[in-house]
Order: structure tokens, then C-alpha cells, then sequence
């Protein structure tokens, strides 16, 4: 990525990861719309909202993995293959660890968060109605959280490389798979919560085997050998660096999202309805990131290569050219989802009720998706320049910060409704994006004379 045309490079690049990143959102998808299906809004509302808590840990190795990413696209853009292959076999050693943590502790943690996230009262039945399908599929998640994190692994080492058509293909077969095994689990043996949770875990671990495969197999840098994976303590600190800022703002801003997640439940006093329409405009918003998400890392990979050639100015250009991508694609989105809204919600959810407020949330939230492009490309290519600090502390202030402080005072102060709570999401966003163009302009620089 440090010779050629910069759009051209960041299409080519962007493609398979956008279509990557759609098939993983799809996991979710599928499994909520196949719940959808059977009439259970309780079922519905269980799988749609426990994304903030898979995020907590799941966000945070996906910030070690950037972290693994940026440092062996910084060697590769240096040509010095010696210490890409030493990176590589040390974040796959420390993957290996932390798939053993991560299963306990996302197992044992998450009656607790789901008590605190739902406001759960055993003298109430009504109250558990949400818990009980949460806490089975969770369960069911976290024990087999270990094909997730090994497939993030080895794809962003390929990633970083500039290999992001493999890891989409890895993701497509896994898809296909988790749709039959949804299908099969809930429609013909009739097992629910369990059997999409058991299809998701399944399908993650097929791409993770394939993942490994590839990485032991493949020639060149990139090649795992078992032998020789051992942890590297400089390289740990570089990867842990880089990645540490992006893990811990992704897991406390998902953990900030639970406490945003109590507030919707208890929102209006109809838990069910509005935790079910939460869900509906979730996954459709999900879509809106994807086309940002998949920029983001291109525009991470593509300043980690140039940096590493000392190519300050074509760094620079990348991540403007990124940023126009961003706001073309999200426009895009946004204008048919908002005029077919109506049209869009039933098809997660047909229940009535459900389908007002979820239109609501559709059109009145989604515009403001346009303030996320500026923080994630420029938080994206910061991160390629190995200042992970500012995004971290920037996006904390406002997702986890601002948010709380806004919801406060709404729902103690103003209004207790669902749109008022919701709008404590663009609410962030914004202010995110004000803070992140301030520092962008007159703090951070790709060779760092200013302050980062």
C-alpha cells in the first residue's frame, strides 16, 4: 500500500473487509431474525441486546489484535521480516492465553451484568422474562469465545500484510454456515435460544480453524510455526502499546452501553417492546458502520505501511481520502433506510408495536451516523501512526463520559421515553466528532513534533 493510487488501494483493500464485516454482522442478524420469527419478544429482545456485553471482552481483543496489526504492518512496510515473524508467533502465544481467561470470565460475569443491564427482580417473573433467554445464549457464547478470538487473530495478521480476501472468504463459509445451523436448530428441532447460540459458536469456530490452517501453512513471514511460539517481552510492549488504548476504550464504552441498555429496558415501562425495537434499529444501524469500520482499518493499515517508509505525505492523503469514502457511503445508506423505514422494520420484527417505535428510532437516530465518519477514520489512521492514547481517551470522554451525563440528566430531569434515551447515542457521536477534528487539526501529527 505505499506505491500505487491511493483510492484505488483503499477500494481494493476496503472491499473484502466491508463484505467481511458484513457477513460477521450478519452472525447476529440471522440469529435475532430467525428468533423473530417464532413470536418470542422476550427470545427477540434477549439475542437482539446482548451485544454490549459480548463487547466488553470481545472490543477489548479486538483492540490487541489493531495493536498486532499496526506493529506487523509497520515491520512489513519496512521490509524487516525478522521481526514480523517474531510479532506474529507473540500474538498468537498471548491469544492462546487469553482464549482460556476470556471463557471463564465472560462465563462467571455474565449473570452479574445481566442483573445490573435488565433490572432484574427475582420476586418479579415478568422481569425475568428477558434474563433467562440472555443468560442461556451468553452462557453458550462465552464457552466457545475462543473460535472468535482466534479467527480476529489470524485475520489481522493477514490483514496486515495486505491480504483482506482470504480472511472475507474464511467469513463467508462460516456465514453459510451459521445460517443452515440456525435454521436446522430453531425451525426444524425446535431448541431456540440454545440452538442460535450453538449455531453462532459453531460457525466461529469454523473460521477459526480455517484461519489457522492458512497461517500454518502459508510461505513467507506470516507463517505460524508451533515451535517457535513463544512471547517476545519488546514486542509484547509494542503490541500491548498500540492495542491497550483501543481495547480498553472498546470494552468500557461496551460496558458503558450495559448501563445504556438498563435505561432503555426500564424506558416507558414496557420492557419487552422497547428492548425488542432497540434491537431492530440496532442491527440496522449495524449496517451503517460497516462501510466506516471497514475504512477505519484500511486507513490504520495503509498509515502503519507508509509511516513505516517514512511516507508522511501519502500517509496524510490516505486518510482524507478515506474520510470523503466515509461520508459517500454513509449518505448513502442512510437515505433509503430512512424513506423505507417503515418497510425495513417488519422484517425483524413484525409485532406492531415494536415496528412503531423501531421506525422512529430509525429515522430520527440514523442521520447522525454522518459525526462517526470523522471519528472513525481519523481515529483509525492515528492509530496506524501508533498513538492509540488520544482515540481512546477522546472516544472514552464522549461514549462513556458525555453519554452518562446526558442520560442523567434526560431521565431524571426531561423525559423518561424511549427516543429521548436513544438520542443519548448521536448525542455522544457528536461531540465525539467535534473533539476528535479539534485534536486531529491542531494536536496530533504523522511525525510527531506536536503533542500526542
Amino acid at each position: 500500500m505505499t506505491e500505487g493510487n491511493i483510492l484505488g488501494q483503499l477500494i481494493r483493500f476496503a472491499l473484502p473487509l466491508l463484505l467481511g464485516n458484513l457477513f460477521q454482522q450478519l452472525y447476529n442478524m440471522v440469529d435475532t431474525w430467525v428468533i423473530g420469527q417464532t413470536g418470542d419478544n422476550a427470545a427477540y429482545a434477549a439475542v437482539g441486546n446482548v451485544g454490549p456485553v459480548t463487547n466488553i471482552m470481545v472490543g477489548f481483543f479486538v483492540g490487541f489484535s489493531t495493536g498486532a496489526g499496526v506493529v506487523i504492518s509497520q515491520y512489513f512496510g519496512k521490509k524487516d521480516f525478522e521481526m514480523v515473524k517474531k510479532a506474529v508467533h507473540t500474538a498468537v502465544a498471548v491469544t492462546g492465553i487469553l482464549c482460556v481467561v476470556f471463557t471463564a470470565v465472560g462465563v462467571l460475569m455474565t449473570p452479574t451484568v445481566l442483573r445490573l443491564m435488565l433490572h432484574v427482580d427475582p420476586a418479579d417473573p415478568a422481569s425475568m422474562n428477558v434474563y433467562y433467554p440472555a443468560k442461556r445464549y451468553l452462557t453458550i457464547y462465552f464457552a466457545g469465545i475462543s473460535g472468535l478470538l482466534l479467527y480476529n487473530i489470524g485475520a489481522g495478521i493477514l490483514r496486515a500484510v495486505g491480504d483482506s480476501t482470504r480472511p472475507f472468504i474464511f467469513l463467508c463459509v462460516s456465514t453459510a454456515t451459521n445460517i443452515v445451523l440456525d435454521i436446522v436448530f430453531v425451525f426444524l428441532f425446535d431448541w431456540g435460544v440454545t440452538g442460535v447460540g450453538l449455531a453462532t459458536v459453531t460457525s466461529q469456530f469454523a473460521s477459526a480453524v480455517f484461519a489457522a490452517v492458512t497461517l500454518l501453512r502459508t510461505d513467507g513471514c506470516v507463517k505460524v510455526k508451533p515451535s517457535a511460539l513463544r512471547i517476545d517481552g519488546p514486542i509484547l510492549g509494542k503490541l500491548v502499546t498500540v492495542g491497550l488504548p483501543a481495547g480498553l476504550q472498546t470494552a468500557l464504552t461496551a460496558f458503558s452501553n450495559v448501563f445504556v441498555q438498563s435505561y432503555i429496558s426500564g424506558a416507558d415501562g414496557v420492557q419487552e417492546i422497547n428492548m425488542s425495537a432497540w434491537t431492530t434499529y440496532s442491527k440496522v444501524d449495524a449496517v451503517i458502520f460497516l462501510p466506516l469500520q471497514s475504512l477505519a482499518l484500511s486507513v490504520t493499515t495503509f498509515v502503519g505501511q507508509n509511516l513505516g517508509r517514512k511516507n508522511v505525505e501519502r500517509a496524510r492523503k490516505g486518510c482524507f481520502t478515506a474520510y470523503f469514502m466515509a461520508l459517500t457511503c454513509t449518505v448513502g445508506l442512510i437515505v433509503p433506510i430512512w424513506l423505507f423505514a417503515p418497510y425495513i422494520a417488519p422484517f425483524f420484527n413484525s409485532s406492531p408495536d415494536v415496528v412503531e417505535r423501531a421506525v422512529m428510532l430509525l429515522r430520527f437516530i440514523t442521520p447522525f451516523a454522518l459525526c462517526s465518519c470523522a471519528n472513525q477514520i481519523f481515529s483509525g489512521a492515528m492509530r496506524g501512526a501508533g498513538n492509540s492514547t488520544a482515540p481512546m481517551i477522546i472516544m472514552l470522554s464522549n461514549f462513556v463520559g458525555m453519554r452518562q451525563i446526558y442520560l442523567f440528566v434526560m431521565t431524571r430531569f426531561i423525559s423518561n421515553a424511549l427516543l429521548p434515551i436513544g438520542m443519548g447515542y448521536p448525542f455522544g457521536w457528536l461531540c465525539c466528532m467535534i473533539t476528535t477534528l479539534v485534536y486531529y487539526r491542531f494536536f496530533f501529527s504523522y511525525t510527531g513534533k506536536k503533542l500526542v
